[in-house]
């Protein structure tokens, strides 16, 4: 599962993939899966990363990462997937208009409290 992942250019590194399978973020068929888990043409998986959470088919195999053109013929995004981050990208976007940025950057005093809040120092 991890390979498959890593191929398909869903995460950058098998070990972010792996570790994505061991927290939960990936599903076959509706059911959590391990990163050693092999995957078969035609399984439907939900994948949830930093891009947004994607409901996948599986069309073809590979063990080796090639470039992002070949990635995506090994998988096709359901209709219903596509929506939903269009509309989440979109309220998303959105909000930036209400969101109140500051004036100037922060000073060394604000600096410290930022890491204080934190919980870094």
């Amino acid at each position: 599962m991890d390979k498959w992942l890593w191929a398909a250019r869903f995460f950058k590194t098998r070990a972010l993939a792996a570790r994505a399978c061991e927290l939960g973020r990936i599903q076959s068929n509706g059911q959590p899966v391990k990163p050693a888990r092999e995957v078969r043409v035609g399984h439907m998986l939900r994948v949830t990363n930093d891009g947004g959470e994607f409901e996948v088919e599986v069309l073809l195999l590979s063990e080796v990462r090639g470039p992002a053109s070949v990635a995506q013929t090994l998988y096709c995004e359901t209709e219903a997937s596509r929506e939903l981050r269009a509309k989440v990208a979109a309220e998303r976007k959105a909000m930036m208009q209400f969101e109140r940025l500051p004036e100037s950057r922060p000073s060394k005093r604000d600096r410290r409290e930022i890491i204080r809040f934190r919980g870094r120092g």
